[in-house]
């Protein structure tokens, strides 16, 4: 058991605060499930944004299709055009980039936007692929055989969850 801790509201706060530092009134946010759709959920809603949030999946994509199969995190929804906009992607935790390279690949099959920033809660290193994030609300090391997931309790309220796998 590891005795990381990681204060999952006090990074939301900080997120929020590089998500406006990032974003222009043309950004439309999109969370890949589910940790990054909670993200976007909750930041359309403190930043006052018109309409919702997109969420997307990386499951057709992945490179891992395979051993993975579907996800039960749920389906991609871009309640908006794709086409020339200013996306912003969230996401929980960044550690490979496999997820995000599979999720450019989904978003792309919608359209083409003008430009495409990464915002994540936490970039955990362990990078497989040349990926970073425009904004992490915190950087932290974990080992190999650990993983880091984002919970969100039935009021909203969000906490990490640290496993040896």
């Amino acid at each position: 058991m590891s005795t990381l801790a990681l204060d999952a509201e006090a990074l939301y706060r900080e997120l929020l605060r590089g998500v406006l530092a990032i974003s222009s009134t043309n950004t439309r946010l999109v969370g890949i499930t589910s940790g990054g759709a909670w993200l976007a959920e909750r930041l359309q809603k403190d930043l006052n944004l018109p309409g919702e949030a997109g969420k997307i999946s990386s499951a057709m994509h992945r490179d891992d299709f395979a051993q993975r199969g579907l996800s039960s995190g749920g389906q991609t929804v871009l309640p908006f055009d794709v086409n020339g906009a200013d996306i912003l992607i969230l996401d929980d935790v960044l550690y490979t980039g496999r997820t995000l390279r599979a999720v450019l690949n989904e978003l792309f099959d919608y359209g083409r936007p003008a430009s495409v920033k990464l915002a994540v809660l936490v970039d955990r290193g362990g990078r497989e692929l040349p990926v970073q994030a425009d904004f992490a609300a915190a950087r932290v090391t974990l080992a190999a055989d650990q993983s880091l997931a984002l919970a969100r309790s039935e009021t909203g309220a969000f906490s990490f969850d640290v496993k040896d796998v």
